[in-house]
């Protein structure tokens, strides 16, 4: 490692830190600033003041704001979530089963949906000026404008409600008992009940990375080194995909990055379509019931992926491109 790629790090690091804090005293200070408490969800049961006033001595609710910060920002950074208001259990083993469910929905969908984006996006951009790219372009923008609930209400009707193919929505059949860790996720019950929201997902994702490519596509093919590959007499799709594919698909270095950390967050539509017990559709019930710990344990996983990701994005970024200084 050179010495100004040394130095680029440290300083990236150092803004990773800042970013940090930041994040988490925003994190902080939208929770607090919301209306109601967590004790809001038992006023209708008949709880007392004194027994409401108990329970935020518990929580450290009643607390003063900035001893609230302090122990926030402890527990955080130690990983210590705390315990869920609304189960009362630990939110860092509820949190994590809801982690796995979306990973193992939107981790396929991510896949898939950039792999066929960023191949399709290539041959579109290649074939430009052409029927093809104006047909591979209409589709491509029809599918990006499509709300994903409207996606999936059009997948669920078609293979679930009129072909009775697949399952309407959860996880899994109901009596259906894992034996194992891989089992519960690789049975053949749960890949039925995951491919219509996968599907869904593929759909409306693919489009990013077909669009962006495509223009990155563009731009390559007018430099000259095109022009020799093809006087050179090499076929088509050696140009296409070993050559200007290549050179292309660098800018979707940062864009990867960016729509991990997004997509966990997007899946909340998707997992409300589908009824899929994962974090977003956790997320939306915690701020229902104003249960701050589980949503802030949920915010504070998917704001660490998206900034982590970004900081490994710039990394790779100045790797792969030498033309690209370390400022």
């Amino acid at each position: 490692m050179s010495q100004d790629l040394q130095k680029y790090v440290v300083r990236r690091i150092g803004q990773l830190i800042i970013t940090y804090f930041a994040f988490l005293t925003l994190l902080f200070v939208i929770f607090r600033l919301a209306p109601g408490d967590p004790t809001s969800m038992y006023l209708l049961e008949g709880m007392t003041p004194e027994a409401r006033e108990e329970l935020l001595t518990k929580l450290g609710l009643n607390k003063p704001m900035h001893e609230q910060y302090i122990d926030f920002m402890t527990q955080t950074l130690s990983l210590d979530l705390g315990q869920s208001y609304r189960y009362g259990i630990s939110v860092s083993e509820m949190v994590i089963t809801k982690f796995w469910n979306t990973i193992f929905l939107m981790g396929p969908t991510f896949l898939i949906a950039y792999g066929i984006g960023i191949a399709a996006g290539a041959f579109i951009g290649w074939v430009r000026g052409t029927t093809k790219e104006k047909v591979g372009v209409v589709l491509t923008l029809f599918a990006r404008s499509s709300p994903e609930f409207w996606i999936g209400i059009l997948v669920l009707s078609l293979f679930a409600f009129n072909l009775n193919l697949f399952p309407t929505g959860g996880m899994r059949s109901p009596g259906f008992v894992a034996e194992s860790f891989w089992d519960r996720y690789l049975a053949v019950d749960f890949l039925r009940h995951l491919a219509l929201p996968l599907l869904t997902g593929v759909i409306f994702y693919m489009a990013t990375p077909s669009l962006l490519m495509r223009s990155s596509m563009i731009q390559v093919l007018d430099e000259d080194f095109i022009e020799i590959k093809k006087a050179e007499g090499l076929p088509e799709y050696i140009i296409m995909y070993k050559h200007a594919a290549r050179n292309s698909i660098l800018p979707m270095t940062t864009v990867v990055a960016l729509v991990v950390g997004i997509s966990l967050g997007g899946s909340l539509i998707i997992e409300t379509v589908f009824s899929w017990p994962g974090m977003g559709r956790e997320m939306v019930q915690s701020v229902q019931y104003n249960d701050y710990a589980v949503a802030q344990a949920i915010f504070f996983l998917m704001g660490s992926v998206v900034i982590m990701m970004n900081f490994v994005a710039d990394l790779a970024y100045v790797y792969l491109d030498p033309r690209v200084k370390y400022e």
